[in-house]
């Protein structure tokens, strides 16, 4: 019998707060069917392409049959899905008329390359030919080639957190274990369903407006006024648990409180955050009389989004409703 501390490395359970599958050694297996699920129809609705002729967008994606899982051994991540898709898209052209189709994937699947990808771009029975169709068939396909490998992108690396299990020390195989504490003001949070802590950040931002508390909180709320600011299409239900999506499916989530020209209090996300994890942004507007003050907290966001995050909000939101509407003023 061999000596404590003297066994197979492979089956030693060191000092660690779960000790199960210590150094990646075990077989593991994660269920990424839900996530996946969620990912693709977040990555399909809202995509859009445009010409002379139109514009066509994906509204709904009303079939996603499939499955996807991770495995985990000795460290080696392996991939399976499979999945089989259909999706509504609406057309319109730039004199108003409106026409229904459908676009269906039967084969992404890890066995097969984006390239080999089945992609069959179609009109609704009884809709006249358009030319939109050949926009939907040619740009429409290749944003939905991109889309879909996005979604392998993620699934690769977004869902894959924590997979690769800490050792004794606390870090993983494939990190610097010279890495500093967290500042004290970051906290670790479980992204639902995911089980994996990550560690995260609250901040704060202000800007001033020159226009008022209640056409502001309009610019926040009012999908055309979003649409117009992002440059993109977009959907903004303006009620408490009303959804929001808007950068072409990069940015979504929901409005949690709505104070009318006051306050607005929000779950956000970027679509390649963690699975399920969101920041609470609460906006608030102080009217200063010819112009309104914002304040804007941040809670949640994940420690390494920081940067990233403070930059979108000023680049994406802050600026772009000032240089849309004419809303510019001082920075703080």
């Amino acid at each position: 019998m061999a000596k404590w501390g003297e066994g197979d490395p492979r089956w030693i359970v060191e000092e660690r707060a779960d000790a199960t599958n210590v150094n990646n050694w075990h077989w593991t297996e994660r269920d990424a069917t839900n996530w996946s699920s969620e990912k693709l129809k977040s990555l399909l609705v809202g995509l859009s392409v445009e010409n002379e002729e139109g514009t066509c967008e994906i509204t709904e994606v009303s079939k996603c049959d499939g499955e996807a899982s991770i495995n985990n051994r000795k460290g080696k991540l392996i991939f399976f899905y499979e999945w089989n898709l259909k999706a509504t898209w609406t057309g319109k052209t730039k004199s108003g008329i409106k026409f229904k189709g459908s676009i269906e994937v039967p084969n992404l699947s890890d066995e097969n390359d984006m390239e080999d990808l089945d992609i069959s771009v179609s009109l609704n029975k009884d809709e006249p030919d358009t030319p939109l169709m050949k926009l939907m068939k040619t740009e429409g396909a290749d944003k939905v080639r991109e889309a879909l490998g996005s979604y392998v992108g993620y699934l690769k690396t977004e869902f894959t957190a924590g997979m690769i299990l800490p050792t004794a020390n606390g870090m993983s195989k494939t990190q610097n274990t010279s890495q500093s504490k967290a500042k004290s003001d970051r906290t670790q949070v479980a992204p639902a369903n995911t089980g994996v802590k990550i560690p995260t950040c609250k901040f704060n931002m202000k800007e001033t407006f020159l226009t008022s508390p209640s056409e502001l909180y309009r610019a926040f709320v009012n999908q055309e006024m979003v649409q117009a600011f992002t440059r993109c299409a977009a959907t903004v239900e303006a009620e408490r648990g009303g959804r929001f999506r808007l950068l072409d499916g990069n940015v979504y989530g929901e409005f949690i409180d709505l104070v009318p020209d006051e306050k607005i209090v929000m779950r956000w996300r970027f679509n390649n955050w963690p699975c399920e994890h969101y920041a609470t942004i609460s906006l608030t507007l102080v009217d200063r009389s010819s112009e309104t003050a914002l304040q804007a907290e941040f809670r949640g966001v994940p420690e390494n989004e920081e940067e990233r995050t403070k930059d979108g909000w000023k680049r994406y939101y802050f600026e772009s409703i000032k240089m849309t509407f004419g809303f510019g003023a001082r920075l703080y």
